[in-house]
């Protein structure tokens, strides 16, 4: 089953997060042809930018709870991104949940539609967003990012755009992306390049300073017996045990 869908158009190549059966959640098997999918990008020469969406009302759930992710892998993905030689824009049309929103940071313009909503669940299941730390910290108001980590409160696109997670937002996203794109196309190929290099240098310096440390906290909080709680509460739709 191919859970990326493929499209070209004017330099611009399309890859489609296709798991609907999970709303897109970060499964091992998803977070692998993603990343194959990038690789293909980064080497070929008309490819000028990359546009990661989705189908169905979700952009991503976050990581499958069915089927958690290595963490080692997610954060080899959004590192993956980052490092991409060539622009990679998100446009979101419905929720980005948890792990998700790491993937929507890593991107270096991310467009939403007024539709969209927003929320970091992981406190609410017992665990915490580690690994997509590296790509939000760099890039998030650190004010409006302690309450949404620490609360897991819903919240919607003009939050999303006032606090640095989406670039912009509109009721039309591809009409919010079009002069984007049409920018880029614009662009020479090297120049975008060394540019990128520029805007993503102290986000890389994130991954090579803390990655390990959260991989390993990731690896140990999903190990712990309030995440099996948490996660198993989630799975039968109740409360976990620590609500009050």
């Amino acid at each position: 089953m191919t859970l990326i869908a493929r499209t070209h158009a004017r330099g611009v190549e399309t890859l489609t997060l296709d798991s609907p059966h999970n709303r897109n959640a970060l499964s091992a098997a998803l977070l692998e042809e993603l990343a194959s999918s990038l690789a293909d990008c980064a080497k070929d020469g008309e490819v000028r930018a990359v546009v990661l969406t989705h189908t169905g009302n979700t952009f991503s759930a976050g990581a499958d709870l069915k089927d958690p992710p290595d963490p080692e892998a997610l954060v080899e993905l959004l590192r993956q991104i980052v490092a991409l030689g060539k622009p990679v824009l998100a446009r979101v049309t419905g929720h980005v949940r948890a792990g998700g929103l790491g993937l929507l940071a890593a991107c270096d313009i991310a467009a939403a539609s007024t539709a969209s909503t927003f929320a970091f669940t992981e406190v609410r299941i017992g665990v915490a967003p580690a690994v997509i730390s590296l790509t939000l910290l760099p890039r998030t108001d650190p004010r409006a990012l302690a309450r949404h980590y620490l609360t897991g409160e819903r919240f919607d696109a003009a939050e999303a755009a006032r606090i640095g997670l989406v670039t912009a937002a509109g009721d039309d996203v591809d009409a919010v992306l079009e002069p984007i794109l049409d920018g880029l196309r614009r662009a020479a190929p090297e120049a975008l390049a060394e540019t990128k290099r520029l805007l993503t240098a102290r986000v890389l310096e994130t991954f090579d300073r803390d990655a390990a440390d959260l991989t390993a906290l990731s690896a140990r909080l999903f190990a712990a017996p309030h995440a099996r709680e948490g996660m198993t509460a989630f799975l039968e739709r109740r409360d976990p045990s620590w609500v009050v």
